[in-house]
């Protein structure tokens, strides 16, 4: 008995060790060797300022950006409280707070086409970075309007940022929101 008592704590401590020390470790090193942006995050920075991650959405507001997919991660893509509202379809809650989300991107918009349902409809983890094309495109004129760019000049620059589906069949066309942003910061910098 009490050499298997030992065996297992020596297991226990080896195994621990290799799986729990030495493998993550590895795997870290490796990924910072092989994948250094990916391994950190993918971290976007201007003039030497980190200004978010492609990976994790970040809140916009007002008529001269455009909008990400609303979330219910702590108060908005908060990292740390990651996840969803965890309503069902048939929740009150969930029907008043996109009814009211839909009413007001019409508003914001100035239009009554249908709203793309994922400018009124959290992801699962409330930190998704990515729109729909649809979603983009739907607030093009708002953008434009409000920063004063022809709504062609608009439209080309979220054209330059569609990311397509992965290996040609995985996932849908999407828009990082951050990287539209900021591209189209640079834009108007550049238009004054």
């Amino acid at each position: 008995m009490r050499q298997l008592l030992r065996i297992s704590l020596l297991y226990t401590l080896f195994t621990t060790m290799l799986l729990g020390l030495a493998y993550p470790l590895a795997i870290t090193g490796l990924a910072k060797l092989f994948f250094p942006a990916k391994a950190n995050g993918q971290l976007i920075t201007r003039n030497g300022v980190v200004v978010g991650s492609r990976l994790i959405g970040q809140t916009f507001s007002g008529d001269a950006y455009f909008h990400g997919r609303p979330s219910a991660a702590g108060n908005g893509y908060d990292a740390a409280n990651s996840g969803g509202s965890n309503y069902g379809p048939t929740s009150q809650k969930l029907i008043d707070r996109i009814t009211g989300d839909v009413a007001a991107a019409e508003k914001d918009n100035h239009t009554q086409s249908p709203v793309p349902v994922d400018l009124v409809t959290a992801s699962a983890s409330g930190l998704d970075p990515d729109i729909s094309v649809a979603a983009a495109q739907y607030q093009i004129e708002r953008v434009a309007h409000a920063r004063g760019l022809s709504v062609d000049a608009v439209r080309a620059l979220v054209q330059g940022h569609i990311t397509p589906r992965q290996f040609g069949f995985l996932g849908e066309p999407r828009v990082n929101v951050l990287e539209l942003n900021l591209a189209l910061d640079e834009l108007a910098r550049n238009n004054r």
